[in-house]
C-alpha cells in the first residue's frame, strides 16, 4: 500500500512538473535572435546610460533620484518625464530625450518611488498605501529641486496617470501636459482588461525571474517588451532593452520586487480622475497606440474628450511602448503642444502689460 502511495505521489509530481513547464513555455516566445543579442551585450562593455547632471529631490521621507539634460544653447523651457509601473527613468532612453534637448529644452527624467535609485518604501502598508497624489508630489519635488516654476510634463502609462494628477492638483506648476498610453480610470469596468495579458506575463515571470540570473533577467525584459507591443508589426530594440536591464543590475540598485504591487495599489487607491479632468485648462496632448494590449485605446477615447484643451494622436500599429519608428511623429506632436502652451503664456503676459 505504501509503495503504491509513493509511486502515485511521484507520478503526480511528474505530471505537475510537466504541466508547469508546458504552461510557462506557451505563448512567451522570444525573438529568434534574442540569445545572440544577449550574448553580445553580456560580453561587451556597458555603455554609459546616465550622462546628465544627477541629483536627489526630497518629498518628506522619500528621496527621488533625477537626471537633468541641458541643451548647449539657451533653454526654452523644461520637460519633465514621468515613467510608468515598475519602470525606471532609463526607460526614457537617451535617444528619446535627445530629441527635446536638440529642440532647446532642459529634459529631466526621474525614478518614481520604489524603483531605481529613489527610495524603496520599506514601511509600506496595504491598508494605507501611498497614492498617485503622493507620486505627483514627488514630481513637484523634483521641479523644486531644480528651481523650475513650470514644466511641460510628459507621462507614460502610470506616469500619465501621475501627470494627470499633477495637472489637476498642481496645475500652476505645469505649462502643458502630454499623457501617453494611459487612462483616466484604469479600473473602469466598462473597458475590460485585455484577455490573456496577465496570464502571459505570469508565464514570462515564472520562466525567467525565478532563477535570479542576469541572463534570465535580460530575457524577461525582452519578452515583456514583446508582450507590450501587442499586434504591432515592428521589431523591438532588443539591444537597448538588454543594455538598460544590465545597467540597472550592475550600475544601479537593480529591480525592486515589491514595486509593482505597491504601485498597482497606488493606482487602485487613487480611484477615478474622470470627473476632475475637466479642471485641466493647459494645452494637453493624449497619445495612444491603437494596438496597445495593456491599456486599451478605449481608455484614451474616453478620457481625452473630458480635457477641455486637448488634442489626440492615436497611432495605428503602436502597442504599449515607444518604438523608434513612431518617435518622430510623437516628438513633433509633443513639441507642437509645447509651442501652443508657450504662445498662450505669451498672450497672457502681453494682456497683463
Amino acid at each position: 500500500m505504501l509503495k503504491k502511495i509513493i509511486i502515485g505521489a511521484i507520478v503526480l509530481l511528474a505530471l505537475l512538473t510537466i504541466g508547469f513547464f508546458i504552461f510557462i513555455n506557451t505563448g512567451v516566445d522570444l525573438p529568434e535572435d534574442a540569445d545572440v543579442v544577449i550574448e553580445q551585450v553580456m560580453s561587451a562593455e556597458l555603455p554609459i546610460l546616465v550622462t546628465g547632471k544627477t541629483g536627489i529631490a526630497t518629498n518628506g521621507d522619500v528621496n527621488i533620484w533625477y537626471e537633468s539634460k541641458l541643451p548647449t544653447d539657451s533653454v526654452k523651457g523644461t520637460i519633465l518625464l514621468v515613467m510608468g509601473l515598475g519602470a525606471t527613468a532609463l526607460i526614457w532612453d537617451n535617444d528619446f530625450c535627445q530629441d527635446y534637448v536638440d529642440a532647446g529644452y532642459q529634459v529631466v527624467r526621474y525614478d518614481n518611488r520604489d524603483v531605481g535609485q529613489s527610495t524603496w518604501v520599506s514601511d509600506w502598508d496595504e491598508a494605507d498605501p501611498y497614492t498617485l497624489e503622493d507620486m505627483a508630489q514627488d514630481g513637484i519635488a523634483v521641479l523644486d529641486a531644480i528651481n523650475v516654476d513650470k514644466a511641460h510634463v510628459v507621462g507614460a502609462s502610470m506616469g500619465g496617470m501621475i501627470a494627470q494628477t499633477m495637472a489637476i492638483n498642481h496645475q500652476s506648476r505645469l505649462a502643458s501636459l502630454t499623457s501617453i498610453m494611459s487612462s483616466g480610470f484604469m479600473m473602469d469596468e466598462s473597458i475590460p482588461f485585455p484577455d490573456g495579458f496577465n496570464q502571459k506575463l505570469i508565464k514570462l515571470t515564472l520562466k525567467y525571474l525565478l532563477s535570479g540570473s542576469d541572463i534570465d533577467n535580460l530575457k524577461f525584459h525582452i519578452g515583456n517588451q514583446e508582450l507590450l507591443k501587442g499586434s504591432g508589426e515592428y521589431p523591438n530594440d532588443m539591444k537597448t532593452s538588454a543594455e538598460t536591464t544590465l545597467y540597472e543590475l550592475k550600475k544601479r540598485k537593480g529591480y525592486n520586487s515589491s514595486a509593482v504591487d505597491h504601485q498597482v495599489k497606488a493606482i487602485e487607491a487613487s480611484g477615478s480622475r474622470l470627473d476632475d479632468l475637466g479642471k485641466i485648462t493647459i494645452p494637453t496632448l493624449v497619445i495612444h497606440g491603437i494596438s496597445d494590449p495593456l491599456v486599451k485605446i478605449e481608455h484614451a477615447k474616453k478620457y481625452a474628450p473630458l480635457i477641455p484643451n486637448s488634442t489626440t494622436l492615436y497611432i495605428d500599429g503602436m502597442g504599449h511602448d515607444l518604438p523608434k519608428m513612431y518617435r518622430e511623429k510623437i516628438s513633433s506632436n509633443i513639441l507642437e503642444t509645447i509651442a501652443k502652451a508657450s504662445y498662450q503664456e505669451q498672450l497672457v503676459v502681453a494682456s497683463s502689460d
